[in-house]
């Protein structure tokens, strides 16, 4: 799990416990300029194929997380639970996405939206 918050036009996204080892993260800061939509989806992190890890962990239905290519995109991950799935759509910046879960999704999203000054999508 992740925590969000929003300083100074940065998005800083906290790696919690234990998932810091598995991503081989501790944390993200990542421009609002290039943040382009988040939102809730929880289906994009049911299954078992999140692409290839490039560091990360994967124990399917357990934990994803780390840095995985899919698709022709760099992802970051960490998500236990689906239903509690946030993706942050991303440009100009070393990722494409950032697919994580949060303790909760629509005040996640609704502190983003609110940084990004109501614009996403």
């Amino acid at each position: 799990m992740v925590t969000i918050t929003i300083v100074d036009e940065m998005l800083h996204v906290e790696v919690q416990g234990l998932d810091k080892l598995w991503a081989l993260k501790g944390s993200l800061d990542i421009p609002l300029a290039h943040i382009r939509n988040a939102r809730y989806d929880p289906e994009v992190a049911r299954g078992w194929w999140h692409g290839l890890r490039m560091p990360g962990t994967q124990l399917p239905g357990v934990i994803t997380a780390g840095t995985f290519y899919q698709s022709g995109k760099k992802v970051f991950w960490d998500v236990h639970k689906p239903e509690k799935t946030v993706v942050i759509e991303l440009q100009d910046d070393r990722y494409d996405e950032l697919i994580v879960e949060v303790e909760d999704p629509d005040d996640a999203i609704r502190r983003i939206q609110y940084g990004l000054g109501g614009r996403t999508g």
